[in-house]
């Protein structure tokens, strides 16, 4: 198995798992929604950091390209989090609902940067299928 299937059904398996953890959040305390956000943020975290170093031994023009797109990404979650953590202090009902609005809409953006990179991923496996099947039709070929 192709080292992108591999990670294709990872990938597919994350998906169910968050589906489910956001499901559930609907009859959730906020204690344990609180531990939940700060496990998300660690496993993002540790994500992060794995693709930083995949990123690091792979050189070529693509994964430049990945690496600025989650650079971006990363710097946006970092604001988004230093505005949630600074307006956790806020007690302001009207505050707090418009916070409440602006953290799903944040969701909501994030969840369609998701869809995209997934089609993206799509679109770049089989990509890779296609030069591979070129590659060994080519070798095939030549005898």
């Amino acid at each position: 198995m192709a080292e992108s299937d591999e990670l294709i059904d990872k990938l597919a398996v994350r998906a169910g798992e968050a589906k489910d953890r956001v499901h559930a959040s609907a009859s959730t305390t906020k204690e344990k929604l609180e531990y939940q956000v700060s496990e998300a943020r660690a496993s993002a975290d540790k994500t992060t950091q794995e693709l930083r170093a995949k990123e690091a031994e792979s050189r070529d023009e693509a994964s430049r390209r990945w690496g600025e797109i989650r650079q971006n990404w990363n710097d946006h979650i970092t604001e988004i989090r230093a505005k949630i953590d600074s307006e956790k202090a806020e007690r302001d009902v009207k505050r707090a609902e418009h916070r409440a609005q602006r953290a799903e809409d944040d969701a909501v953006a994030a969840i369609g940067f998701a869809y995209l990179a997934i089609e993206e991923a799509e679109a770049e496996v089989l990509d890779a299928a296609l030069a591979r099947a070129d590659a060994d039709e080519l070798a095939a070929a030549r005898g």
